[in-house]
């Protein structure tokens, strides 16, 4: 009887999958037609793992590198007691969390997680605020890699801009973020997150054998740039198969209609997007429904999103407003879907996702929103 119910309980969902794989496969097929939607699909691939896919990895090889030496060298510790202040005011949060911020604008989101699981730096926190670290590393994770790819594509002024927006962001779903914790658990407002004693705090320096500046920076840049290789080939998966399917469903058909090439497709995004074209005009200042693909696909990875940007620029849909938003909601954002599950699972509070979700992403839409409106600013005074 089990066995039965088992079978009965999982046909449903398998039903519902086999559908809307028909479905997609079927509208882009019918569309293209099968044999143009295949080459598009494997053209497309191949296109974005040669031309996009190894231009990040090479980013992330030379930010992964400088990331390190800035950790060898102090300068992280330097920008901790620079930002500590801060931390408290803006945030709730301790000022040690302003090294979360720097780690994880260097690296990925996930680099916030290494450092709660360090108990020094966790016995900082009460437990609501070191819940919301989750909300609020991931708002500046791949933050440089971004930044460096903007700039690389010319662009100066609005990668900063979106920067500053995604600050706003951050503090919108960190501090929103607090205030659902506190509400479904008022006693973690006096709760510490871990209890340490003093002993454990000073015993973990350990005689390390000194090494010579040379070895240290040759380290640094060799470790980094590995840690770099590791990001690279993470984002993968995201961008060939995230990105391909956002690709043909934002891109239309070609100069001489559909022959298989890679970059077409069905224009099946902006069309819906054409009927609320008004919303993401008002809210983002995008001129073009072509550019929300890249918000909807920040949201399962930030390095797929970013290589939507070169062909938007290729098809003249791109300004500066749209690189500030794409910076401030691509950082802000940073594939959080695929990553804050995981994330709240390692600190040991996974029933709370739900609400880290929420929270962040109403702080993207701010980012975004913010870096829409400080963008006509500065375009009013420099202009």
């Amino acid at each position: 009887m089990e066995n039965k119910t088992k079978k009965r309980s999982l046909l449903p969902n398998g039903c519902l999958c086999v559908l809307i794989v028909v479905a997609l496969f079927g509208y882009l097929g019918y569309v293209m037609g099968v044999p143009n939607m295949l080459n598009t699909i494997m053209k497309t691939a191949h296109d974005l793992l040669i031309n996009t896919v190894f231009y990040l990895m090479s980013i992330c090889v030379i930010t992964g590198a400088l990331g390190r030496v800035f950790v060898e060298f102090g300068v992280v510790s330097l920008l901790e007691k620079l930002l500590r202040p801060l931390m408290k005011p803006v945030f709730n949060l301790p000022g040690v969390s302003s090294l979360g911020a720097v780690m994880t604008f260097l690296s990925d989101n996930p680099a916030i997680i290494s450092l709660a699981n360090d108990k020094r730096f966790a016995s900082f926190f009460k437990k609501y605020q070191y819940i919301s670290l989750t909300n609020f590393g991931t708002a500046f994770g791949m933050g440089l890699l971004v930044m460096v790819f903007m700039v690389g594509n010319g662009f100066y002024a609005a990668p900063f801009i979106g920067l500053f927006g995604a600050c706003c962001g951050c503090v919108c779903s960190t501090r929103l973020m607090q205030r659902f914790i506190l509400k479904a658990f008022p006693q973690y407002a006096h709760e510490k997150a871990v209890e340490i004693e003093e002993e454990e705090m000073t015993a973990e320096e350990s005689d390390k054998p000194k090494k010579s500046v040379f070895i240290r920076l040759l380290d640094g840049l060799l470790d980094g740039g590995r840690s770099g290789v590791d990001v690279g080939i993470a984002i993968i998966p995201g961008v060939l198969i995230i990105s391909t399917f956002v690709m043909m469903f934002t891109f239309g058909e070609g100069a001489n209609g559909y022959d298989g090439s890679a970059y077409q497709g069905v224009e099946l995004l902006p069309a819906l997007a054409y009927k609320i074209n008004f919303v993401f005009e008002w809210l983002f200042g995008f001129n073009d429904p072509h550019l929300v693909a890249f918000p909807i696909t920040a949201l399962g990875a930030v390095g797929a999103a970013l290589s939507l940007v070169p062909g938007f620029i290729e098809h003249g849909w791109v300004d500066g407003n749209a690189i500030a938003v794409f910076t401030a909601i691509g950082m802000c954002w940073s594939g959080f879907l695929s990553t804050h599950t995981a994330m709240l699972d390692s600190l040991g509070y996974r029933d709370l996702t739900p609400k880290a979700i929420i929270a962040h992403t109403i702080g993207g839409l701010v980012a975004a929103v913010c870096a829409h409106l400080v963008y006509m600013g500065y375009t009013l005074i420099f202009a």
